[in-house]
């Protein structure tokens, strides 16, 4: 056992000698012209990414923008995946219901002003500081 030791330690002390000048030797270098080729591919392609959005943006329109003859007035959820649409088309409007793989026509109508929303006076602000402050005052009188 003793003689296996002997045989061991002089090799494993090579070894250990020999391993941080191995590291050295393959460690490559860092230089500035690198670092600039990095950033400089780096940035191509982010100009090659925002180029293309702005592209799919320029060719297809963005979305929420209404075009042609039909517009969408309103609409709203009537169940999970349901939905009533009121929808323009001309001098025409079409309240459509909506669902999954469906569509159908519910009522054609003339086309109208649209009456106030329900609870909000004339000249009053809408939105959610109104519905805040309106459900503030029914509170304070229950």
């Amino acid at each position: 056992m003793t003689r296996k030791l002997a045989h061991t330690l002089p090799a494993a002390f090579a070894l250990v000698l020999a391993f941080p000048a191995a590291a050295q030797q393959q460690a490559p270098a860092v230089s500035a012209g690198s670092m600039l080729q990095v950033a400089l591919g780096l940035g191509l392609v982010l100009a090659m990414v925002a180029g293309a959005a702005w592209l799919l943006r320029r060719l297809a329109g963005q979305p929420g923008r209404q075009a042609g003859a039909i517009r969408v007035i309103g609409g709203a959820a009537v169940g999970q995946r349901e939905r009533v649409v009121l929808v323009e088309i001309g001098a025409t409007w079409l309240v459509v219901g909506v669902a999954p793989g469906h569509v159908s026509a519910l009522h054609t109508m003339p086309r109208a002003e649209l009456p106030p929303a329900a609870g909000v006076k004339a000249g009053e602000a809408k939105g959610f500081a109104a519905w805040l402050k309106q459900v503030s005052e029914r509170r304070q009188g229950e």
